[in-house]
């Protein structure tokens, strides 16, 4: 039996087992492939998503256990504009390898929808579990502060 998710506004059907792990159902079933893989454990936060505007890690959602809307990368911003948040990643040159962008750029998302000013010691937290193999943490707050002051001005 199929199972029906809301992805990115559309609805889906999914004829998966129940415990596929949401990351394989987007990037496997779905062709939605900006979300990466990066640990398996929850541990890297490179397959952020957001489940109803919460900012999960899919390699840890089972097919059965998503409660709502499902939105990846390929859905925050819009064909004619970027997002905020992934404009400043570009104005402040964050990416370097980018492979875990994707999850960094959700996770920030989620903490502005949430606390649009948010103080340094409110980003390092709510970033903690994104991890950067290149360092670009400077980068990475500098570009939440200026998609933050983006959106408050908008």
């Amino acid at each position: 039996m199929a199972t029906r998710l809301r992805v990115n506004g559309t609805p889906r059907d999914v004829d998966l087992p129940d415990d596929v792990p949401l990351l394989w159902v987007l990037r496997d079933a779905l062709g939605l492939t900006g979300t990466k893989y990066g640990c398996g454990v929850a541990a890297c936060g490179s397959c952020t998503v957001h489940i109803d505007g919460e900012a999960v890690r899919s390699c840890q959602v089972a097919l059965a256990d998503v409660w709502g809307e499902v939105t990846t990368i390929e859905a925050l911003g819009t064909a004619d504009a970027l997002h905020a948040v992934q404009a400043a990643w570009v104005e402040h040159q964050v990416a370097q390898c980018g492979y875990c962008q994707s999850g960094q750029i959700m996770q920030a998302a989620a903490l502005l929808a949430e606390t649009p000013d948010p103080s340094d010691d409110e980003i390092d937290a709510a970033m903690a579990g994104n991890l950067c193999r290149c360092g670009t943490y400077p980068r990475i707050r500098a570009a939440i502060r200026s998609a933050a002051r983006s959106l408050r001005e908008a």
